[in-house]
């Protein structure tokens, strides 16, 4: 098979690569995350200026009409440049929850808004005792005339201090970890009876913790079947993760290609360090897991539109692998650095921060195993 990317794909490589070189150095990272309000709205505007946030939606909705790939293009060169922006929850999610299962106003209303960068959402879903299960919701969505009624508590909604709409999990029937019952609802951040606190995470990127105090959804804001959304919630997430492999991929490419280097120009008795056989041997294996996630992150990739089975475990299979190379990349990267590698001032352990967040991100690499191993 031919894996090339096609001329549009390579186009829109070199354009994100471009943008993110000129707009987007690491010094600008370290000063954008750590300031209010922890990212750039003007950069989201430039994004979809240049069809970022359309990318991967339908051209009547004013995106470019692509697909999965162009999400993992994208994404690559963002873990290369550790971008904060929300891209995976309001695009990715959001954009893919609407595109499959929303109503016909939901598109109208909401798709366009997210190419134009009119839009920003953040995913509720991760709740305190849920660890990865995300059938395992206490939020709950009682019917009302008219809507429903959210009670409960989210945390850690990457991208929350920014949105202005959240896109939540809540059980309205069944048990607690129980695969029926499960809505997905479009929720307007200001909306009365929500609260947030919001902290920065460890990596530069910025999230809350939600509670919904008999807040009011209308009946519109409902995407998919009541109560039946959990397959669909499961489609979004795997390719929110295919994403983020992706991302780790960009990540591990500037580890590597910054420890190569400097091992070209940092002397031990009198020689560059790059000359010694045990480190070559470190780097080469460095190498070889950045090559192996790159295959195994465009499999993941490719798999997305499959049965849930086959997607299941091509998911599983790039989220374990991806996230124990990241976590040997990252460390062999600070090693070899010695003591810079974990100075404030080095890129070196911002990135490694970043591959050790996204390893966590949706499941870790031995939750996905067992997945694997769990499906037919």
């Amino acid at each position: 098979m031919d894996f090339s990317y096609t001329e549009e794909q390579l186009l829109l490589q070199d354009s994100v690569a471009r943008f993110l070189r000129d707009n987007y150095a690491f010094d600008t990272f370290r000063r954008v995350s750590r300031r209010e309000p922890g990212w750039r709205p003007e950069i989201w505007k430039q994004f979809a200026e240049l069809g970022l946030l359309g990318a991967s939606l339908p051209e009547d909705a004013g995106g470019l009409g692509g697909g999965p790939i162009e999400t993992l293009i994208v994404m690559e060169e963002f873990g290369k440049a550790l971008v904060v922006e929300p891209y995976v929850p309001t695009v990715v999610i959001g954009g893919g929850l609407l595109r499959e299962a929303g109503s016909a106003g939901q598109k109208q209303a909401w798709l366009p808004k997210i190419a134009a960068g009119e839009a920003v959402m953040a995913f509720a879903f991760a709740e305190p005792q849920g660890r990865y299960n995300l059938a395992d919701l206490t939020t709950t969505a009682k019917k009302q005339a008219g809507g429903y009624i959210l009670n409960g508590h989210k945390a850690v909604v990457l991208g929350g201090p920014w949105a202005d709409v959240l896109i939540v999990t809540a059980r309205r029937g069944g048990a607690q970890r129980e695969a029926n019952g499960v809505s997905v609802f479009l929720v307007d951040k200001k909306t009365k009876g929500i609260s947030a606190r919001d902290y920065p995470t460890v990596d530069g990127q910025h999230a809350s913790d939600i509670g919904f105090e008999n807040v009011e959804v209308p009946a519109a804001a409902l995407i998919g079947a009541e109560g039946e959304t959990l397959a669909l919630v499961e489609r979004a997430v795997d390719s929110a993760i295919a994403a983020h492999c992706a991302e780790a991929v960009g990540c591990m490419k500037v580890l590597l290609d910054a420890t190569v280097e400097y091992a070209k120009t940092r002397k031990q008795f009198g020689v560059p360090i790059g000359k010694f056989q045990v480190l070559q041997h470190r780097m080469v294996d460095m190498f070889m897991q950045y090559e192996q996630s790159v295959s195994i992150a465009l499999m993941a990739t490719l798999k997305l539109g499959e049965p849930d089975p086959e997607r299941k475990k091509a998911v599983s299979a790039a989220k374990a692998h991806v996230g124990r190379a990241g976590r040997f990349v990252g460390q062999q990267a600070i090693q070899i650095h010695g003591g810079m590698g974990m100075t404030d001032e080095l890129n070196v352990g911002h990135y490694f921060k970043r591959l050790t967040m996204l390893d966590t991100l949706y499941g870790n690499a031995d939750h996905h195993l067992k997945r694997y191993a769990s499906l037919p």
